[in-house]
């Protein structure tokens, strides 16, 4: 059996979770929105077209903001097609799509109105600039009397959106992205896009794109260029990540959490560079809002008829695969002091948490439990943990321990340990030192999620096949120690709180 071991101590903490941590991405994509969110017609649509039973599963998963419409499709979007009574349909490049713009910016803030959820909105920096991020700011979020607010009234929504995060673009690094320009143009499109929007609705939020992963030529570079540029414009910088199982390598896999861990830590380092060579005592914060786990093919494989609303990207997550999001969290969680947004990519169907079938059921993937007992239990202040913990070496991100862990402290004194035992061959004994916390502490509560098939999957057939369950009995707290055993490869809660 392995062995590991923490302290607690609420004198000791990284920082306040904010809970736009927990968010989510609707993009105009494959199935997300249509069949997905929206499906009028379908025996749980309600008169809007939205899917009763996806909405509950939004609600279930602990949502907090949703970004939109992309992602690769907001850098050729035109969002005049997709309000008003008459819609246009356009061949949609990104994805090789035709986009009826059925479902567009109102549909969307009603979805979210009804979702409970805050609307993240995405601009067109790839086909379009300043004017037309202007325009659909106004459009948005004036109350009216000028023409494009008015418009909106005639629209059906006499009150505005009030959508208060915005990013500039997306991923205009990348090569494939519409529009790509270097990073020199692009920071002071950012800027200018930034400062005009401002003078419009001075209460935004802007998020300025970094690189789109770790991996590219110009990470690093990218984000010092950008932000020397823009610094004094935005609030946040996007980070993107996907992380999949290769070569048959599960312990290198599971060690994304970790990897995750470090490209948070290289993108703090270069903002707080930008921020030391100009002078500036303003801090910029992260919005990680791409990450989750991707069996992606290169996108020139994707070439195929343009159709409207194609099955793409729907991954079927494996046990494996949840314990992998688990540890993404669990990055996320342990850097609350500097990552302030994060968005599971996507809702539903795409690489998503949820699935559909048209006309049929909705159901829960493997990776929608961690991330739903996450966002119920994890809004607090994050305390410090630093295991002690044996290590695996792995060919793709060297020496990991094999356990990650963090807690979270709520406003009522409870603790929440969310833990991850990457190791595939047995369980681990925790043990961790807790005297600081309380006393009178006791253990309320331990679930896992684990599986003897680490292959094991949710399926329309057998939805709930993966599934938090009670840990077996022995979870105590004993002399101010926490003891409990986390089993092979499993996603670990536990509880604790007083007499």
């Amino acid at each position: 059996m392995h062995r590991a071991s923490f302290t607690l101590d609420p004198a000791f903490s990284v920082g306040t979770v904010d809970p736009r941590l927990f968010g989510s991405f609707v993009e105009h994509l494959g199935r997300c929105v249509y069949t997905g969110v929206h499906e009028p017609g379908h025996p749980a649509a309600d008169e809007h077209g939205f899917r009763r039973d996806v909405l509950d599963l939004v609600r279930e998963l602990g949502v907090t903001v949703v970004r939109y419409p992309g992602g690769n499709f907001v850098s050729g979007h035109r969002w005049e097609d997709g309000v008003g009574p008459v819609r246009k349909a356009r061949l949609e490049p990104a994805w090789r799509s035709v986009e009826s713009n059925e479902f567009g910016l109102g549909e969307f803030a009603a979805w979210a109105r009804a979702a409970g959820i805050e609307p993240m909105m995405a601009v067109n920096l790839g086909t379009r600039g300043v004017q037309e991020a202007c325009d659909l700011l106004e459009y948005a979020n004036h109350p009216g009397g000028t023409h494009l607010s008015d418009l909106r009234a005639e629209h059906g929504a006499a009150e505005p959106y009030g959508i208060r995060l915005w990013c500039l673009g997306n991923e205009m690094d990348g090569s494939w992205q519409i529009g790509h320009r270097p990073a020199a143009d692009y920071g002071k499109l950012a800027a200018a896009t930034a400062r005009a929007m401002r003078m419009i609705d001075p209460g935004l939020e802007l998020v300025a794109c970094g690189s789109s992963h770790h991996g590219m030529p110009t990470f690093g570079a990218w984000e010092e260029e950008v932000l020397s540029a823009a610094y004094d414009d935005v609030d946040h910088v996007s980070l993107h990540a996907y992380y999949r199982e290769e070569d048959d390598d599960p312990a290198g896999f599971l060690a994304s959490g970790s990897a995750m861990e470090a490209f948070i830590e290289d993108v703090v380092a270069t903002c707080d560079h930008v921020r030391a060579k100009l002078k500036r005592r303003k801090r910029i914060t992260l919005s990680f809002d791409e990450w989750n786990v991707w069996y992606m093919r290169p996108m020139e494989e994707e070439a195929r008829p343009w159709e409207r609303a194609p099955r793409l990207l729907e991954n079927t997550y494996s046990l494996t695969d949840a314990v992998a999001v688990g540890g993404m969290l669990i990055a996320l969680l342990r850097h609350a002091d500097r990552v302030k947004i994060a968005c599971q990519a996507q809702l539903v169907n795409v690489i998503a948490p949820i699935m559909t079938e048209p006309g049929g059921p909705a159901w829960r993937q493997t990776i929608f439990h961690p991330f739903a007992q996450a966002s119920r239990y994890g809004r607090g202040e994050v305390l410090r943990v630093e295991p002690v913990s044996p290590v695996v070496e792995t060919a793709a991100h060297g020496e990991t321990p094999l356990l990650h862990a963090t807690a979270v402290r709520d406003g009522e004194g409870t603790v929440t340990v969310f833990a991850v035992n990457r190791a595939l061959d047995g369980p681990m004994e925790l043990t961790a030192d807790v005297r600081a916390l309380s006393d009178g502490l006791r253990v309320l509560s331990h679930e896992v999620l684990a599986d003897d098939d680490r292959h094991a999957k949710n399926t329309r057939e057998n939805p709930d096949r993966v599934r938090p369950r009670p840990a077996a009995d022995g979870t105590a707290v004993d002399g101010g120690r926490l003891r409990a055993v986390l089993p092979p490869l499993s996603w670990n809660v536990i509880r604790l709180g007083g007499a």
